[in-house]
């Protein structure tokens, strides 16, 4: 990058729309340095893009801002004390949008997606146990309005794991 194209940058002249859609090479440079490690300094992903650190700071504080990232401690649950994760198909009826709300809103799910095909909304689950999974799908999911059935997929072992997607 040259210093025209840095002094443009750290100006706040954005080469990329970190709101949108399109990320530029250097945005995802910048994704790919703290998807590595989260906690590295500015300094330090500045030097292996080619920008400087406050440069950095403006662009990752706009990526925030604009809901494109999130730095966060990812943990495994199991490690924590919740030693059971399912994904929870769903057949519904009637607006989806609510159950979508209802289902967001219970602290056990951490992913809510609508689907084509045999479920209409997928839900992963992650609970301390058996009895809570149970308790959760038997007393919360199925108690919703417009949930028709339910079918649980236990996790047994997780192979993978990864966030690195996103600059791909």
């Amino acid at each position: 990058m040259t210093g025209h194209q840095r002094a443009k940058d750290s100006s706040g002249d954005q080469h990329a729309d970190p709101g949108g859609s399109h990320l530029d090479a250097v945005g995802k440079a910048i994704i790919a340095q703290l998807q590595q490690d989260g906690r590295r300094t500015y300094a330090a992903i500045g030097a292996e893009v080619g920008l400087s650190e406050a440069a950095v700071r403006q662009r990752v504080q706009r990526m925030i801002k604009s809901g494109l990232i999130q730095i966060v401690a990812v943990t495994d649950p199991a490690h924590v004390g919740f030693s059971r994760q399912a994904m929870v198909g769903i057949r519904a009826e009637g607006n989806l949008d609510r159950i979508v709300t209802a289902l967001a809103r219970l602290p056990e799910v951490d992913y809510v997606v609508v689907t084509a095909g045999s479920f209409d909304i997928l839900a992963e689950v992650v609970c301390e146990d058996d009895d809570g999974l149970f308790t959760l799908l038997n007393e919360q999911i199925r108690g919703i309005d417009g949930v028709r059935s339910t079918e649980s997929f236990v996790y047994l072992k997780l192979a993978k794991q990864t966030y690195a997607w996103g600059t791909r």
